[in-house]
């Protein structure tokens, strides 16, 4: 069905774009509508990131830049960990 990202406060066009094509990659396979959002916080130097699919699945998890977790392949290969595969039907 498809992706729905939003990106809140990151701040670099480029930035976005690449996150953008990394978070649709890791999803590519995965069945049913997804949504992922990733909000930088003033506060922090920490991102927020929620993923949200069917059958009610929900994962949070605090994206660390000191960690190098604000890179657009380390955000796709964490998705791709934190999201199961397709079951078969």
């Amino acid at each position: 069905m498809g992706v729905s990202i939003e990106l809140q406060n990151l701040g670099d066009a480029q930035l976005c774009r690449e996150i953008t094509a990394q978070v649709e990659h890791a999803l590519s396979d995965r069945r049913g509508a997804w949504r992922v959002s990733i909000a930088a916080s003033r506060a922090s130097e920490n991102w927020e990131m929620r993923i949200e699919g069917p059958h009610g699945f929900e994962r949070s998890y605090s994206l660390a830049g000191s960690a190098g977790e604000h890179q657009p392949e380390a955000i796709r290969r964490l998705i791709a960990q934190l999201v199961p595969p397709n079951r078969l039907p």
